[in-house]
């Protein structure tokens, strides 16, 4: 685990925000994407929470991986994993309900799905994977955290649009809302051949 060069950092958080997005390149985390992407305000707070527990989980997670392999229990990961974000969702959760009880309850149900979000874990093993370092692992983290806010806030802002547009019935509500989103997929793919360095 060598230490990163600044471009290389770079090169970390433009692919985590475009050429490799958690949602719209490695489907990671639909469920609050289609879930809670309904208004700009509850798609914002709930990419702001991912962000957040994306990049703790990242940091926390970076240690617990030392520890493990320290004591050869590298076949535990993923349990372990889980059990650290778990508790970084319970800490967000009581401090929304606290700080921003109309947040909190607009998120509803996601919020405590953030503990089974893959796009949480996804990012802990892809830094695992990758051999990345405490300081490459926390910007892949926020990284992937905020391309999640990104996709879902853009997501949203078009289906605000979508839900008033005239339409077919067939396509009315669900439907209309995955096209969507396979359009900005689509849109999202365009950024796959970006070379940082």
């Amino acid at each position: 685990m060598e230490e990163l060069s600044m471009q290389a950092l770079l090169g970390i958080l433009i692919s985590a925000l475009l050429s490799e997005n958690f949602i719209l390149v490695k489907f990671y985390g639909i469920c609050p994407f289609m879930g809670v992407s309904k208004k700009i305000d509850t798609a914002l707070g709930m990419g702001m929470a991912v962000t957040f527990v994306m990049a703790l989980a990242s940091a926390a997670c970076y240690g617990v991986d030392l520890l493990l392999k320290a004591l050869s229990l590298q076949y535990m990961q993923t349990v372990v994993f889980i059990l650290v974000i778990a508790s970084i969702v319970q800490v967000v959760e009581m401090f929304l309900k606290k700080a921003v009880p109309a947040l909190y309850k607009a998120l509803g149900v996601f919020l405590p799905l953030i503990t089974t979000n893959c796009a949480v874990l996804g990012v802990v093993l892809v830094n695992v994977q990758e051999g990345y370092g405490f300081l490459a692992s926390v910007v892949n983290g926020a990284a992937g955290g905020l391309g999640f806010t990104l996709a879902i806030v853009l997501f949203a802002s078009v289906r605000e649009r979508v839900d008033k547009a005239d339409c077919p019935e067939c396509f009315k509500g669900f439907p209309i809302a995955l096209i969507t989103a396979g359009l900005l997929a689509l849109a999202f793919t365009g950024f796959s051949g970006l070379k940082i360095f």
